[in-house]
């Protein structure tokens, strides 16, 4: 088992098939039999994750297994500290409201320039903060940045997990082995979901008394 680490760039999608407007994931990945890890949208750049196996691809795409991404956002706007304060709390979107994030403000990270670049307004400036989430809502992070008052301008992830882009330009990618660590996670995860299986469809029924017990109303 093996994966694959991509500095995935701006305006490309996240799978092999060709898409009448953007670039796919076929124009950089020459390894057959690889699949995304999750997604990351096209107009979103940084670290995509792909993978030969299946439990490894649901161990490290489900929310609920809670591996944590984090991101570079630039900003409209220096954004504050009660912003940022908002962003740890949680933020109400519209499906719901999203647990607490790590945020910070940082410095502009020495990155490769955009095409197309970010649209530039001199009398408004941009900032830049480091934002770690443990969910997976539809661009979460923008609606997240954009309901505290600040909209994002660009966006990178630079890290899932222990995985990070580090070395890596964009459209560059390496193959690694598949860490011990995460084989016997994704192992206990598919050991886990087959056992609640089990039990379902194997657990005899109780039979429901016509009585009304202590406590039913």
């Amino acid at each position: 088992m093996s994966l694959i680490l991509l500095n995935k760039p701006y305006g490309v999608i996240s799978q092999f098939s060709e898409h009448e407007k953007h670039t796919s994931l076929a124009e950089f990945i020459t390894e057959k039999d690889f699949y995304p890890a999750g997604r990351l949208d096209h107009d979103s750049e940084g670290l995509l994750i792909l993978t030969d196996e299946g439990k490894i691809q649901h161990c490290l795409s489900h929310p609920k297994h809670k591996q944590p991404k984090t991101y570079w956002v630039q900003v409209d706007g220096e954004i504050t500290d009660e912003a940022l304060n908002e962003l740890k709390k949680g933020v109400m979107l519209k499906d719901g409201l999203t647990l607490p994030a790590k945020a910070k403000k940082i410095d502009e990270p020495a990155l490769w320039p955009r095409d197309p670049p970010v649209r530039y307004r001199a009398n408004i400036p941009t900032s830049w903060c480091e934002l770690t989430i443990t969910e997976g809502k539809n661009r979460q992070v923008r609606r997240m940045t954009a309901a505290v008052g600040f909209p994002t301008l660009r966006l990178i992830r630079y890290s899932i997990g222990d995985f990070t882009i580090d070395g890596l330009s964009p459209g560059e990618w390496r193959k690694i082995p598949t860490p011990q660590q995460l084989i016997q996670q994704a192992d206990a995860i598919k050991l886990l979901g087959t056992s609640r299986h089990s039990r379902s469809h194997h657990s005899p029924r109780r039979k429901i008394s016509s009585g009304r017990r202590k406590g039913q109303q």
